[in-house]
């Protein structure tokens, strides 16, 4: 049906005195001896637009009243009465597009972000949710459009895969056959199988991007990762989305830089486009939030190597839950005091022990440590994994084989190292941490349309 966006009604003057129609749910309502009043929402804006019901024009408004309702309002534009620089529409006619009962679950009260996650079909008319998606889909596009900007060939990698690429083996097995007593071993069971071998969906499109970049320069995918993982915290889940730029003739500190460039024009896009949706996450999520985006937008990120943040982990006096010794993998309360207490900025840990890091990073003159970082930002912790990846063939077959790992399974990826191999970098971001770190949510569950976690896929 033909109707016109609530947000362009705020945003065009030119409606003022004019007949519209527009179409939302009911956010809110009043009733009054004369006059009755709804909010409405489309989705197109965080704001809702105020419908005013005079009962001379129409006499019986109750059924448009009820909380979760769809309607189609005639109208026209009118500046509000009581809100300065705002506008309203006095209804002449009202259609009822789809009921409501009073069992409809967001009533007036606000509720818990747990709460919200039981009703994942309603939650999402919300003013939070409105807000974390619109946000969102906002950074989504900026991303595209940062690299696009910057002559990256956007790649579609398969999520369909025979290979580990974090070699951790944490992957969702892809099967035609299930659960079967039929084959005697694991092997066997591969064989009959769809593909004729294990299959997996991708951790990663970093591999087949790494294929791409050797004859295009300049790649990035932009699509979801999976991984079995059984982490059941606030920073995890089963199935995201991943930024994954690879860039020949590119070092770690020129990955470095792309990386910092990325998350700077992600903030900035969002504080320019979002700022409805900021000063509502800054009013009810996280104080100083647009003070804290601007800062990091306009300052240098910081940049230290592991063994000086384990030299400041272990002089700051704190206790933390896990230990803090060289050659441990770091933990997220070791991630935020760094970036939110040592740093109080995003920070770039670089030289990380090789032990802990990836087959594929770049290993460094020490022997001890790779060409590795990450970003970790305040509030978050994590945020971008980032290597030079290791172009000596040799080199990358010996880690390999340390990690007993099956060397058939990456023919492809071995083959770039013995044509033409070049020094190359790139890094991994979370779609959904960064829209953490930008509206204050602590919840990663929270700014994904279905979480999928462990022991959950409702």
């Amino acid at each position: 049906m033909k109707h016109t966006d609530i947000i362009e009604i705020f945003k065009d003057g030119s409606y003022i005195d004019k007949s519209v129609t527009v179409c939302g749910w009911v956010r809110t309502s009043r009733d009054s001896k004369n006059m009755a009043f709804l909010e409405l929402n489309d989705g197109t804006s965080l704001k809702h637009l105020q419908i005013v019901i005079d009962k001379a024009v129409i006499s019986d408004p109750s059924e448009y009243l009820k909380l979760g309702a769809s309607l189609k309002v005639c109208g026209t534009v009118v500046k509000s009465v009581v809100a300065k620089d705002n506008v309203e529409i006095n209804a002449t006619e009202i259609t009822v597009l789809g009921v409501c009962p009073a069992e409809y679950p967001l009533q007036k009260k606000r509720h818990t972000l747990e709460y919200l996650r039981t009703i994942p079909a309603l939650r999402v008319r919300t003013n939070t949710f409105n807000a974390v998606f619109r946000v969102r889909s906002v950074i989504s596009a900026c991303i595209h459009e940062f690299f696009q900007s910057r002559n990256y060939c956007y790649i579609h990698t398969p999520l369909i895969t025979a290979s580990d690429c974090e070699g951790a083996g944490e992957m969702f097995k892809v099967t035609t056959i299930g659960y079967s007593n039929e084959y005697k071993t694991e092997d066997e069971y591969n064989e009959n199988d769809f593909f004729g071998r294990r299959a997996a969906l991708s951790v990663s499109g970093q591999l087949e991007g790494e294929v791409a970049a050797m004859a295009f320069g300049k790649i990035y995918t932009f699509g979801p990762s999976f991984r079995a993982e059984k982490s059941n915290t606030p920073r995890h889940v089963a199935e995201f989305w991943h930024v994954e730029p690879e860039v020949a003739f590119a070092e770690l500190p020129d990955i470095i830089e792309i990386a910092e460039d990325l998350i700077k024009h992600i903030i900035n896009t969002v504080l320019d486009k979002c700022s409805e949706e900021l000063k509502f996450f800054d009013a009810h999520f996280e104080k100083g939030l647009i003070e804290k985006l601007k800062s990091v937008a306009e300052n240098d990120f910081a940049v230290m190597t592991y063994t000086e943040a384990i030299e400041k982990l272990k002089q700051s006096g704190e206790k933390f839950q896990y230990p803090v010794e060289w050659g441990l993998d770091l933990m997220t309360e070791h991630e935020r005091y760094i970036s939110e207490v040592i740093c109080k900025k995003p920070v770039f840990l670089t030289d990380y022990p090789k032990e802990i890091k990836s087959f594929y990073m770049k290993q460094n003159p020490d022997g001890k440590t790779v060409a590795a970082t990450d970003l970790l930002v305040p509030g978050v912790g994590e945020i971008i994994g980032c290597s030079e990846r290791e172009a000596d063939l040799d080199k990358l077959l010996e880690a390999m084989k340390i990690r007993g790992m099956n060397l058939e399974d990456y023919n492809d990826y071995l083959s770039l190292r013995k044509f033409g191999s070049v020094p190359h970098s790139g890094f991994g971001l979370g779609l959904e941490r960064i829209i953490m770190y930008v509206t204050g949510i602590q919840n990663i569950r929270d700014v994904i349309l279905y979480p999928r976690t462990v022991g959950s896929i409702s």
